[in-house]
């Protein structure tokens, strides 16, 4: 390398070392909260039939200065929906679902994962201001081990009916939803007028200190697409210089109206909410800090969705349907539910990729039971399918080293004139028949395999907790100890990730000219530093894909080196 190249190294290196200072400021910092939720819950006074006491994991929202309400005066009681795969437990403040627990996703120290935090709104519970809610209280009415009702009339003589229960699925296993009925009936001799209402998602939060932040969000769904908001919304942004901060902002609140459905989710997993009988005409959110530790903290996010007013008269009744999903994102689950709920995934622009390979990638573990070698089997099939275009392009960046003398040529005979330079080096390859970009075919092509692996390896709860050597968990980087004092992670596959890439890199033929063989200098670094605290998968299909790459190269290292031979012109060429 020369003196430039060495230059433009450093600073990158620099550069990944300040960014990995930065990450460990931003995990390490003590945030402040913005107005976090703190309703007070008294401890449960009863528990339903058969409710187990497992360790639980759930975020405890860091309590707030100014209380949203006042400590109830009634006691709470709990009861419990359950089936194989989660436990709903029921509140009477409200009305609606305290807590989630997910029977089969572990969280840190052995504990199930729980979905929505104690001190947050209750899923289902219908308030007309999310920002003070008042939660009232509801007896709950026996009816079977299948379903919780809850009843309450309101001074006005209107009688509030919940009905929750699992809906019915075709499958065993991965049944998270449930649905609940509202009715209102006016038992006045009065007409009764309804605002517009909101219902309680409860909030979302990271499980594991590692998940990122940025998957935190307030998602809807219009139209069958997706939109939403992540915790960095409400955030203050101190933005560039001359342009002036942002101050934070306590909540989000939109009138969407045609809304399919409406969810808070993290990384992995979500709460959603699909109106049945109308569709949601607005969303509401706010922020909260999550204590993970003394000197850490991390954001979750409540939120709600609006729906449209009514009218009763004296005597009649008004109906509500909801659909409630509380889990992991599994991507054939959510797809075979009826509102575009698998939008929630989050795909982006890769959506067909990143179903396509996620499928696959679950195929594969069913038949081989361990989703490392799934990621080894998919990188395997995706290498031999490209085998015979990568063949090509080898042979192309072959043909341009051997004709790197004569360009050498071209270019010292014309280096005052970088036009008539370029010209003759087309007609150099036009001349010889090569394609001079038929090395960069198929890397063209694993580009978006590549985005479509990280943007589905990002969200694949079923990486969660998945072992491989060792690996402990593949949705998580692979960091087996910290450098001393400094506290920097150290993970392996990114290294070896890196490591790979240079050596293929050694073993490319050198086209081009300088500058752009300087440019390509930078691709180890720049992988390394995309991947270096992602996914463990990630990484380890990228580490098996250059190993492939190198055997390949190795393969046609051993082929006869091809020959330049000129080709006739298209007119003169023999009939």
């Amino acid at each position: 390398m020369d003196r430039t190249a060495w230059i433009a190294v450093t600073i990158c290196a620099i550069g990944l070392v300040l960014w990995e200072v930065y990450l460990v400021k931003q995990t390490q910092r003590k945030t402040v909260p913005v107005n976090a939720p703190s309703t007070q819950i008294s401890p449960v006074s009863k528990v339903g039939p058969n409710a187990p006491t497992p360790p639980l994991a759930t975020a405890s929202p860091a309590t707030a200065p100014n209380a949203r309400e006042s400590v109830p005066s009634f006691p709470e009681k709990i009861e419990t929906l359950r089936n194989s795969d989660v436990e709903l437990r029921f509140t009477n403040r409200g009305g609606g679902i305290k807590e989630a627990v997910l029977l089969n996703q572990m969280a840190e120290k052995s504990q199930r994962v729980v979905l929505n935090s104690t001190d947050s709104m209750p899923i289902g519970a219908i308030i007309e201001h999310p920002s003070s809610p008042e939660l009232a209280e509801f007896t709950a009415s026996p009816q079977s081990e299948s379903v919780v009702q809850f009843e309450r009339t309101t001074p006005e003589q209107i009688t509030i009916r919940k009905k929750f229960f699992f809906q019915t699925s075709p499958e065993n296993k991965d049944n998270f939803v449930a649905e609940m009925d509202v009715d209102l009936e006016n038992r006045s001799d009065k007409p009764y007028q309804s605002a517009a209402y909101f219902v309680a998602l409860g909030s979302a939060a990271p499980i594991h200190a590692k998940d990122y932040p940025s998957y935190t969000r307030l998602v809807w769904c219009i139209d069958g697409k997706a939109k939403g908001i992540d915790v960095g919304w409400f955030g203050a942004s101190g933005g560039f210089v001359g342009m002036g901060q942002r101050a934070a902002r306590p909540f989000y609140q939109e009138n969407i109206p045609g809304a399919e459905w409406v969810a808070v989710s993290d990384q992995f997993f979500t709460t959603l909410l699909a109106p049945l009988t109308a569709k949601a005409n607005g969303v509401w959110g706010r922020r909260f800090d999550i204590e993970r530790g003394p000197d850490q903290k991390l954001p979750g996010i409540e939120g709600a969705l609006g729906m449209p007013g009514f009218q009763l008269q004296p005597g009649q009744t008004y109906s509500a349907r909801f659909e409630i999903y509380a889990g992991p994102k599994l991507y054939h689950r959510l797809a075979q539910l009826p509102h575009n709920e698998a939008e929630i995934m989050d795909f982006g622009m890769f959506k067909i990729v990143c179903q396509f390979l996620l499928n696959f990638m679950n195929l594969l573990h069913s038949w081989l039971h361990d989703y490392g070698l799934a990621i080894l089997a998919l990188t395997t099939i995706i290498k031999l399918t490209l085998w015979p275009i990568q063949n090509k392009a080898n042979r192309s960046m072959r043909q341009m080293a051997a004709l790197s003398p004569k360009m050498q040529e071209l270019r010292e005979k014309y280096k005052d004139d970088p036009t008539r330079m370029n010209q003759e080096v087309m007609k150099l390859y036009k001349s010889y028949g090569i394609n001079p970009v038929g090395g960069c075919l198929p890397m063209m092509i694993q580009i978006p395999i590549f985005f479509g692996l990280f943007k589905m390896l990002g969200q694949a709860v079923e990486l969660r907790n998945a072992k491989f050597l060792w690996v402990k968990d593949l949705s998580q980087p692979d960091t087996i100890a910290h450098l001393p004092l400094l506290g920097w992670p150290i993970n392996i596959i990114p290294l070896c990730m890196a490591a790979t890439q240079i050596w293929l890199m050694a073993m490319t033929p050198k086209t081009g000219d300088a500058t752009q063989r300087r440019v390509m200098m930078f691709t180890p670094l720049i992988f390394l530093f995309i991947c270096y605290n992602f996914a463990a998968a990630l990484a380890l299909y990228y580490t098996a894909q250059n190993l492939f790459s190198i055997l390949q190269f190795y393969q046609n290292r051993n082929q006869p080196m091809p020959k330049l031979e000129k080709v006739a012109p298209a007119g003169k060429q023999k009939r």
